[in-house]
């Protein structure tokens, strides 16, 4: 040890006191540590906490004297799994672990909403890496003995500890595996989904890849449930015998048309889809050969499309493969595209390939299905590979294009209010596909009806509570949640939070209260105060006060359409979680508050006048219909996971409706500390539904509405549960039995009529369609055509829309320490996307450091990264390069402040494309021979 390392280790004791637990290295450290010493930083840690035990272990380890105890700490360190922080002081370099401290802020800011909507056995597997292994064990303990808040809670400090450089990154990706709400609030750079270019200043100049979700579902969960009847599935890998309304269905795509074929949900349209590709793949002479791409919106119907196709075509003796979000950055586009006859994609990875240039063109493709094909519109994938295909057809090119096949269940109508636009809406859809022909099932009506059921509909209006005891007690504790939130809000005198401005004049028990929740959340994020402690302490109380206003409202909507009961004991299971948990202060006193009113809620909640109207007339069809059918098998419809777990209870406590022995079947994300359902779960709950007949009900979430093969149901029931037209149609697809029934239930005439009007939309698309497909052909196309050139005109125009550029000169300051560091009028646009400073003061004003990955692409070479020169900053602001022979920093814009010279205002920046600024192109000419060898004898003395 020498004397310089036992100084730097003191000069350094306040980064290591943040990371270290000593509790758990102290097995590592008994050669130096008497038995005493080591009892002594175990009752700190237990008394005060680990970052005080943290600070006695560093003053007794700076106290010793023996040899050889500082190459025992480090060994300590490693051995425990403090790898980040063993480096760090091996190299003397915090840099790293000086980064984290913005995500610890933000996780202490987002920490009461951590706890209350992880559930840390979910994630733990995802960021165990990122944490000591102890840590690990204690989570899982906490959370068994205490409760998932208490586990969370745990969870959180240990993250905040975390020597882990990518502890953020892992925390995201695990959050969003889990489709995690509190995701949405954890707003860190995304390492592991959209493949798009960054800006060179990025240190790790890595492609991302974001893997765009959107509602569409796949039809069915297994090709041959759904072409035939249970009865007639043929063994693997042999023919399936289509039906003559499937090959209605495909003729005219066969023949070579680009065509939207629209067929209802449960007729086949997967397999619609493998007869026309297996046409189009035999049509080519010898010598030659097609290929096929078939798009999936979401990722389980990707993995069933992909499942399905390979076991049809494989067999047949060509090459399937696919390339989702998930496993882009590990594979090659180019060569799986290459090198396979049929390729399934979400549709993001075209877009993206497109983009940087990995597929050329669309015109190496010779067909491609477009599944769902309703949503190409607006920003969606579907509509960029489509912008793509139109600018190569209208532009003039000679190369051929790709033919067009779309499948959906409905196009839909928009916004149409009349026959006229509903038709100009569908026309619009087939010019963003390029096609010509809407193919429906016309000559085979009568053998699609034997297998499709259209349901008879029904709608129930039923009156809510006349008085709502339990919402009035309620909402008083939420009125004085508020009015706690809004005091804080007040002790910022001048300062504003707008959206805690807007606090009065809201519903509670509504979405938009939710909303303006999230709001609040997200501005809690973002604000800043000149004392950090006040800012923190006050962010965190916020997002205690909304946590809570949140539970109350969820348990408000609950109620509405479930029982009190169900309600009361949501909050009650979150109020024991918190007590489980840390309880501070804020919690104590909101806890009490609910406390006071428990006896009043409980008695409300078993008073059987409080019943709710809705389930008294839900029991009553139910009754009926079993009444008259005992074999009836049934699907209810609802909003939330929490009404489809209350409507389960109040089925099975019911004595009326226990036989009906419900299942559930729920999305696969996690809110609320509540498991999601896996794609596996959801197909053992439907394998559970098809095959254990003494089950005769499913409660389901809009999982189940489109896309799932469910068996047959001659009972839907849409319980407070409306969408759009083409929703509708999907969900009604459900119940396929002959004679099958389709209520609606609500207590809101608006829900009704909402329904009454899509299914005024559904005969106005029905009938434009048909009318569509009397029109000339010739006609048709030109229509599409005009339609495509006014849509081209209007995209080109866009893209000549430049924001104002502001000519005016600002400065750049560090974005830590606020240094000078040059101005806008020195700075040089290079390749279009990287920025550099041209000016030579700027040499002066950073310092360098070699970089951990070099490496070289195109005209670039990676040598170094920059940081502010001061000491006692060090903020990262981006790397040197080599860019063809000239030695440039290139600098990232979110490293900066940037102030107006003429008015001291000041504007943080994420992205250079959002800083309007006067970009100047870099000139090779401005770059004199003299600036040239000041850069080299830099990077030489690098060297």
């Amino acid at each position: 040890m020498t004397a310089e390392q036992r100084r730097n280790l003191h000069a350094f004791r306040g980064y290591v006191s943040k990371i270290l637990d000593p509790t758990y290295i102290l097995s590592y450290m008994t050669p130096w540590f008497r038995d005493d010493v080591v009892q002594r930083i175990q009752a700190e840690k237990n008394n005060k906490g680990p970052m005080e035990a943290a600070s006695l272990f560093l003053q007794v380890l700076l106290e010793l004297q023996e040899e050889g105890w500082f190459r025992g700490f480090l060994d300590a360190l490693h051995q425990a799994g403090y790898s980040g922080l063993c480096e760090a002081i091996e190299s003397w370099d915090f840099q790293k672990i000086e980064k984290l401290e913005e995500y610890r802020l933000l996780l202490k800011r987002l920490q009461p909403e951590f706890k209350t909507t992880i559930n840390p056995k979910d994630i733990l597997p995802e960021i165990s890496g990122c944490l000591i292994s102890q840590e690990c064990e204690e989570i899982i303990q906490i959370s068994s003995n205490k409760g998932l808040m208490a586990g969370a809670e745990k969870m959180t400090e240990c993250l905040l500890r975390s020597d882990k450089e990518n502890w953020p990154k892992t925390l995201k990706l695990a959050l969003e595996k889990e489709e995690s709400k509190f995701s949405e609030l954890w707003m860190v750079e995304k390492g592991a989904e959209n493949v798009q270019m960054k800006d060179l200043e990025d240190d790790e100049m890595k492609t991302l890849d974001i893997q765009i979700v959107y509602k569409e579902e796949p039809e069915n969960q297994n090709l041959s449930q759904n072409p035939c009847p249970s009865s007639e599935v043929p063994p693997a890998y042999s023919p399936l015998k289509p039906r003559n309304f499937q090959l209605e269905l495909a003729l005219p795509a066969q023949k070579g048309k680009n065509t939207i074929i629209c067929a209802p949900t449960g007729c086949g349209k997967t397999f619609v889809a493998l007869l026309i590709c297996e046409h189009h793949l035999k049509q080519f002479p010898q010598g030659r050969k097609g290929k096929v791409v078939f798009f999936a919106v979401q990722l389980p119907l990707y993995e069933q499309q992909k499942s399905a196709f390979s076991e049809y075509f494989e067999r047949l003796g060509y090459k399937v493969s696919g390339i989702s979000g998930e496993i882009a950055d590990s594979v090659s586009v180019e060569q799986i595209v290459e090198n396979n006859d049929i390729i399934i994609l979400t549709p993001q990875i075209l877009v993206n390939s497109l983009k940087d240039g990995t597929i050329p063109s669309l015109s190496i493709f010779t067909l491609m299905i477009f599944d769902e094909c309703h949503n190409t519109n607006k920003n969606h994938p579907y509509n960029m590979i489509m912008f793509n295909y139109l600018d190569q057809k209208l532009g003039g090119s000679s190369d051929s294009l790709p033919q067009v096949v779309g499948l959906t269940a409905s196009v839909g109508v928009g916004d149409a209010k009349n026959e006229a636009e509903a038709t100009e809406y569908i026309c619009r859809l087939c010019a963003s596909l390029d096609t010509s022909v809407l193919t429906t099932v016309r000559d085979n009506l009568e053998e699609l009806e034997e297998v499709f059921y259209k349901p008879q509909k029904l709608f129930r209006k039923v009156e809510s509570r006349t008085t709502d005891k339990f919402k009035c007690v309620i909402s008083q504790l939420m009125a004085e949640t508020e009015a706690l939130a809004k005091s804080i809000f007040e002790e910022l005198g001048t300062v504003t939070l707008e959206n805690l401005s807007r606090i009065q004049n809201r519903n509670f028990g509504t979405q938009k209260y939710e909303q303006w929740i999230i709001a609040v959340q997200k501005a809690c994020m973002v604000f800043q105060m000149p004392d950090k402690d006040e800012e923190s302490r006050i962010c965190k109380a916020l997002f205690l006060y909304t946590s809570h206003l949140r539970k109350y409202n969820d348990a408000l909507i609950i109620s509405e359409d479930a029982r009190m009961k169900d309600a009361l004991n949501y909050l009650k299971n979150f109020f024991s979680n918190v007590r489980a948990a840390g309880f501070d202060a804020i919690e104590q006193d909101l806890t009490q508050r609910f406390e006071e009113k428990l006896v009043e809620l409980e008695d409300i909640s078993v008073d059987p006048s409080n019943e709710n109207p809705k389930l008294k007339d839900l029991c009553f069809i139910l009754q009926e219909e079993y009444h008259l059918n005992p074999e009836t098998r049934t699907i209810l419809f609802v909003k939330t996971r929490a009404l489809v777990d209350a409507l389960k209870k109040w089925i099975e406590e019911n004595p009326k409706l226990s036989l009906l022995k419900p299942c559930i079947l729920t999305g696969r994300g996690r809110t609320n500390q509540t498991m999601g359902m896996t794609l596996p779960a959801q197909k053992c709950a439907l394998d559970a539904f098809r095959t254990n007949r003494d089950s005769k009900i499913l409660i389901a979430t809009s999982v189940a509405d489109e896309g799932i093969d469910i068996a047959q149901c001659n009972l839907v029931i849409l319980y407070e549960y409306v969408g759009n037209v083409i929703k509708m149609i999907q969900t009604r697809g459900r119940g396929r039995a002959r004679g099958s029934k389709c209520f609606l239930l609500t207590s809101n005439a608006d829900v009704i009529e909402k329904e009454q009007l899509n299914i005024c939309k559904e005969k106005m698309m029905n009938d434009s369609i048909s009318s569509l497909q009397r029109w000339n052909e010739a006609v048709f196309k030109e229509k599409i055509h005009q339609i495509q050139v006014q849509e081209k005109l209007i995209r080109d125009n866009q893209g000549k829309v430049k924001p104002v550029v502001d000519k005016n000169n600002k400065k750049l300051l560090c974005g830590k320490c606020k240094t000078f560091a040059c101005y806008t009028a020195d700075i040089r646009v290079v390749e279009e996307c990287h920025f550099t400073v041209v000016r030579d003061a700027f040499r002066e004003c950073f310092v360098t450091k070699s970089h951990p990955s070099p490496k070289k692409f195109g005209n670039f070479e990676k040598k170094s990264k920059i940081f502010c020169a001061r000491k006692d900053c060090l903020h990262d602001w981006g790397i040197h390069m080599t860019y063809r022979t000239f030695e440039i920093p290139v600098i990232k814009i979110g490293s900066f402040v940037v102030e107006d010279v003429a008015t001291g205002a000041q504007t943080l920046y994420s992205k250079w494309k959002d800083f309007n600024f006067e970009k100047i192109p870099f000139d090779a000419a401005e770059m004199s021979a003299g600036a040239q060898d000041l850069n080299l004898q830099a990077m030489n003395g690098l060297e």
